[in-house]
């Protein structure tokens, strides 16, 4: 399971680069975070119901902090117009 963790790192390193390359800063360091959050924990070593609970966990705050974002502070129609 630590493996994945480092998958998961590597594609939010991946994410960070090309958000960087595409001038959005803010986006690239919110993954560049992800990205050391991830690798940090792969190295953990933690038993395989604790990297479950802390998937759901981060998936959890992701959802709330997603559904907060698109229903306050994206504007009405997307941007576009």
């Amino acid at each position: 399971m630590d493996r994945m963790y480092r998958v998961l790192g590597f594609w939010t390193g991946i994410f960070t680069i090309m958000f960087y390359l595409g001038g959005m800063d803010k986006t690239a360091l919110l993954f560049l975070g992800q990205t050391g959050f991830f690798v940090l924990l792969s190295y953990l070593r933690l038993t395989e119901r604790m990297y479950m609970y802390v998937f759901a966990a981060y998936l959890s705050v992701f959802f709330a902090g997603f559904t907060y974002y698109t229903l306050f502070l994206m504007p009405p129609g997307g941007g576009l117009g």
